[in-house]
């Protein structure tokens, strides 16, 4: 069986259970003080964080490359790139590899792993009149009243800004 179809066979009971979305899986992460969900279908593994080739004259973002199974992948520290200060890493610090494209590898690095979950257990919210950034889909609370943004990785990878690690880009 190739990966592509373990992926599939893994992730097409998932998909299917509930197309509303009420039932989805997502995987909790961390990254700095705000919580996360991810649809479990955007990334492909969670790994600890590699020896990382820096990049010179890249967005404060943009932690370099890593060589993953032979893969070339970009690493976006996810906190920085979200708006958020540089916070070290550490033994709980995990890089979510996500690949929607035969073209385009991206990991993005996240403060700590909060498991996964369903978000059947969430209560979505209703922004204050503030419009969400496109890649933040929905904000919910748990029970104990903690916010969470659903994140999606894919529509991150796709954004202009992400695309343009060149430091140069944002005085132009």
């Amino acid at each position: 069986m190739s990966t592509e179809e373990y992926q599939h066979a893994f992730t097409e009971p998932i998909e299917s259970t509930d197309k509303s979305g009420s039932s989805a899986a997502v995987l909790g992460v961390a990254v700095g003080e705000d919580r996360y969900l991810i649809p479990m279908i955007e990334v492909s593994e969670v790994i600890p964080i590699p020896k990382l080739a820096r990049v010179p004259l890249t967005q404060p973002w943009f932690l370099g490359l890593a060589n993953v199974r032979g893969n070339l992948y970009g690493i976006t520290d996810l906190g920085v790139y979200l708006g958020g200060n540089p916070m070290p890493f550490n033994l709980k610090s995990r890089m979510l590899l996500v690949s929607p494209s035969n073209k385009v590898y991206g990991a993005f690095v996240v403060n700590s792993m909060l498991g996964i979950r369903n978000l059947s257990e969430f209560t979505s919210v209703k922004s204050a009149k503030r419009k969400l950034p496109k890649d933040i889909t929905t904000q919910y609370k748990d029970t104990e009243g903690r916010l969470w943004r659903e994140l999606s990785l894919f529509e991150l990878i796709r954004d202009e800004k992400f695309l343009q690690i060149d430091a140069n880009e944002s005085n132009k």
